[in-house]
């Protein structure tokens, strides 16, 4: 039972993480139509830009605070002078301009920082157990359940309730109606690709005292979050949540009990959710 317990904790934890990730590429597939490799390298930047922070101030609250505005400053260029020219294009060139931004970033990265592995240490406060289920938990691991949980009731308030969140599901369901009526449609694109990258690189901030901050990081995490965008359906932030969470509890578990077949596991899982539903649990806001 304590070990069941802290599996599931720490299937939720990466769960989140993995949500973090995969909404923002979800958000931008299903607002914009565009395949964003580069997306874990906003991830990797997060996590890198949190050491430095951390490491020059002492306060992981301060990394946390604005360790994410590099990315999104960078995400912002990135959007407005080389993916909007390609927005009338197909997917494979899309593809092939951002999967060469991640050798961009990656080099960026290691002449920062350097090819070594960087460590983040957590907040003074979470630094101690919590008894759970007869069995010890990290809080900070906690800590990534609860932020990751209130950030994707934020984001759905925010597509859902908000003004704004009306005006981004118009232009997904009809970008040239949206137009016409007055939406500033580009304007959109640009602050959803930013809002993007904003909810990776936090999550490579509240990942990094977990996973650490190191070269390669990027593909790491891109290749499950993909895998969640596919499963729950392309441009579905619930589908995104969902899929997350089923992810990340076949990986733990089976890396904890079927080690050898763990990572074949989740492409198990996803060969399956296609066969049943070819678009995903949740359909997809585009084709």
């Amino acid at each position: 039972m304590e070990f069941f317990v802290s599996q599931l904790i720490n299937s939720l934890a990466f769960a989140f993480l993995l949500f973090l990730m995969s909404a923002g590429l979800s958000l931008i597939f299903g607002l914009m139509n565009v395949v964003n490799l580069a997306h874990g390298s906003f991830f990797m930047l997060g996590a890198f830009t949190a050491f430095m922070v951390e490491r020059t101030t002492g306060n992981f609250w301060l990394a946390l605070s604005v360790a994410w505005l590099p990315a999104v400053v960078l995400a912002v260029l990135l959007e407005r002078f080389f993916l909007r020219p390609m927005y009338g294009r197909g997917h494979l060139d899309q593809m092939l301009l951002t999967f060469g931004f991640v050798f961009v970033f990656g080099d960026l990265a290691k002449f920062v920082w350097g090819p070594e592995i960087r460590s983040v240490a957590p907040p003074e406060l979470l630094r101690h157990a919590v008894h759970l289920g007869g069995t010890s938990v990290p809080s900070y691991r906690l800590f990534i359940v609860v932020v990751g949980f209130v950030i994707a009731i934020a984001l759905w308030l925010f597509l859902e309730r908000s003004r704004i969140g009306a005006m981004i599901r118009a232009s997904v369901d009809d970008a040239e109606t949206a137009s016409g009526i007055g939406i500033n449609v580009r304007l959109l694109f640009g602050g959803a690709f930013a809002l993007g990258a904003a909810l990776a690189a936090f999550g490579g901030i509240i990942a990094s005292p977990v996973m650490g901050a190191y070269l390669g990081l990027d593909i790491e995490i891109l290749v499950p979050a993909f895998i969640v965008v596919v499963i729950g359906g392309m441009g579905n932030l619930k589908g995104a949540l969902i899929a997350s969470i089923f992810v990340a509890l076949v990986q733990t578990f089976g890396n904890a009990y079927f080690p050898q077949f763990s990572l074949f596991s989740i492409y198990l899982l996803m060969i399956v959710v296609l066969i049943v539903r070819p678009r995903g649990l949740f359909g997809a806001l585009k084709g």
